[in-house]
């Protein structure tokens, strides 16, 4: 027995459409779907491009930073001496000065003391000469 014309021309029209759908629908469905699954691995892989730059960057700015923070550090370990040192001569000179200006202060003392003495022993004199006048009445010289 042999199909019916109709169920030939069924077959035929099924045929038709699938050929239009898969060249119509189906083959550019697919090629857009291809196009985008390339262009989301495109995407990934120039996101893990940049996240290795990145993470290259960001190893770089802290390897830096640690050297600029090494060389402050430093910097002012060596103002710090500096200072120390330019304190403890300031401190030496002041002490030198002080002592200079003390024995010199101290020989002047000694100078006036021996003066003052000097003069204390001339006045003596004169005032028990005066005492002794007073008290005798006349001249004792």
């Amino acid at each position: 027995m042999l199909p019916d014309l109709s169920v030939v021309w069924v077959i035929g029209f099924v045929l038709l459409i699938v050929v239009m759908l898969n060249q119509w629908l189906f083959k550019p469905l697919m090629r857009v779907m291809s196009a985008r699954e390339a262009a989301v691995q495109s995407a990934r892989t120039l996101a893990a491009q940049a996240e290795e730059r990145a993470r290259q960057a960001t190893a770089e700015f802290d390897a830096r930073t640690r050297a600029a923070r090494q060389e402050v550090s430093q910097q002012m370990e060596t103002a710090r001496r500096a200072a120390n040192d330019e304190r403890t001569a300031l401190i030496e000179s002041a002490r030198a000065q002080a002592g200079a200006t003390l024995a010199d202060a101290s020989a002047r003392l000694q100078a006036d003391a021996a003066d003052t003495r000097a003069r204390l022993e001339r006045d003596v004199n004169d005032i028990a000469s005066a005492i002794a006048e007073r008290v005798l009445g006349r001249k004792t010289s």
